[in-house]
């Protein structure tokens, strides 16, 4: 009975260990295969969209093409959406996602994370004639935010007496306001934000006031420690060239800043 526990148990270990190298064998084929696939968002401006030229671009698919130049393998993009992002790294379909993902318990429980790579923030955004850089400047200044919605509530925290905050019931009223010049100055996610300012480039619109920041991560199948090790080192780079605030001020209109 002890000897067959026992090789029931080095069994076992051999298994595990089996399965550990099998979970390290991402990169090495990335490298071998001279490419990598990366899904990214193409319904998500500044993050992820179609240009004009009907190409993915945005600040993720520039994120995907500078691992894929760091790593010197030609990237194959694939677009994805909220649902099926994450499958697509558990079915193999996909090497890396790069989709405005953030990182909670839930999904670190069946897929991996690298370090964060970009911002993905609320914020007021106004046009450049507008000098707001405190929250004290809203003073005397109208704002619209779509009622309930994360802005609205950090706007709360901190918008002084004698701003007049206008609400909406969605995000497209919150725009239509600032759009048509209703309000002065509009609190909203990046992403509309983002989209916003691709179609009204006449108004000049800028980053004027973070209110809360929530960072983007990689995500990495569950066990790739390789893959995931050398997406960091990539990303540590990118942060000490300044590659990853260029980024961000291309697309977002601010620095990537201090990303944990």
């Amino acid at each position: 009975m002890i000897r067959r526990s026992l090789l029931c148990r080095l069994a076992a270990l051999a298994l595990l260990a089996a399965g550990a190298a099998h979970a390290q064998t991402a990169l090495d084929d990335v490298l071998a295969r001279k490419s990598i696939t990366i899904a990214i968002p193409t319904d998500f401006p500044p993050y992820g969209f179609v240009g004009t030229d009907l190409k993915p671009q945005g600040l993720d698919i520039d994120m995907a093409n500078h691992i894929g130049a760091r790593l010197g393998v030609k990237v194959e993009l694939v677009p994805v959406t909220s649902a099926n992002r994450i499958p697509y790294l558990q079915t193999k379909k996909a090497d890396l996602v790069i989709s405005t993902l953030g990182k909670n318990p839930e999904r670190e429980k069946v897929i991996d994370f690298s370090a964060a790579y970009s911002p993905f923030f609320q914020a007021v955004f106004g046009p450049k004639t507008v000098a707001v850089k405190t929250a004290a400047d809203l003073t005397g200044k109208s704002v619209s935010v779509t009622r309930g919605a994360m802005e609205d509530q950090e706007l709360g925290k901190i918008a002084p007496n004698g701003v007049e905050v206008r609400r909406f019931e969605d995000n497209n009223g919150t725009v239509a306001a600032y759009v048509s010049g209703q309000v002065q100055l509009i609190a909203t996610g990046a992403s509309v934000a983002g989209n916003m300012m691709a179609k009204n480039p006449q108004l000049g619109t800028e980053f004027k006031l973070l209110l809360k920041d929530s960072p983007n991560f990689i995500g990495v199948a569950k066990g790739e420690d390789k893959l995931r090790l050398k997406v960091n080192e990539i990303i540590a780079e990118a942060r000490k060239s300044g590659e990853l605030d260029r980024m961000a001020m291309k697309w977002l209109g601010r620095p990537a800043g201090e990303l944990p």
